[in-house]
């Protein structure tokens, strides 16, 4: 093969691996930004964990902001409910500050998948779009506990073995306030009913 076909033949197969690429799906699938519902709706179900902060009952930090990493799910892959669910114990330490305070705020960011990096965005750009959510942390029974179970479950397996005397149960963050970072202008908000109307575009990568 000459010079000239196989370059075309290269350039070829380079876009294909670029269009099955994560983060050129996820580009592509991302809503556009001034449907902020939507934005944040595809955040939530894009990423595999978050950012807690809880108002710390421990010294020497009673009283201040603490933050933690946390898994979570929304639903299984491509099944968005647009709720945060969490599998905790009360062993854990912001879990016993949510248990004086249940208030808490969540957040997430594309940083968090390969979006960002691949397109070359610092995780601080709003243009690297990210969430921060509002609200409180609350336990889940019966048939909303099984979907959080099947959420969490299918998207971090490693959970099925964890030690089961930690007496883990499944819990949702009850959102009060979206609050959007998707473009440059500063913060956006989003409603709870807003929120939950949005039809997320695509599926977790």
């Amino acid at each position: 093969m000459s010079a000239a076909p196989r370059l075309a033949c290269l350039l070829l197969f380079g876009h294909l691996l670029a269009s099955l690429s994560p983060a050129s799906s996820c580009r592509d699938r991302i809503p556009p930004h001034d449907q902020v519902a939507r934005v944040a709706r595809f955040v939530a179900h894009q990423c595999d964990w978050a950012s807690m902060a809880t108002i710390s009952t421990h010294k020497p930090v009673v009283g201040q902001p603490f933050s933690n990493a946390f898994s979570v799910s929304d639903g299984p892959e491509g099944v968005s409910s647009g709720v945060p669910y969490m599998y905790l114990t009360r062993m854990e330490i912001s879990v016993q500050d949510l248990q004086v305070d249940p208030q808490a705020s969540l957040s997430m960011s594309l940083a968090q998948t390969d979006y960002c990096r691949q397109q070359g965005f610092d995780p601080q750009s709003p243009l690297c779009a990210h969430i921060i959510l509002s609200g409180s942390v609350m336990e889940v029974n019966g048939t909303e506990a099984e979907f959080a179970k099947k959420a969490l479950f299918s998207r971090h397996p490693e959970m099925i073995d964890w030690p089961t005397d930690h007496n883990w149960f499944f819990a949702k963050f009850n959102i009060t306030q979206v609050w959007v970072l998707d473009y440059f202008g500063g913060v956006k908000t989003v409603t709870p009913d807003e929120y939950f109307q949005a039809e997320p575009r695509g599926k977790h990568h």
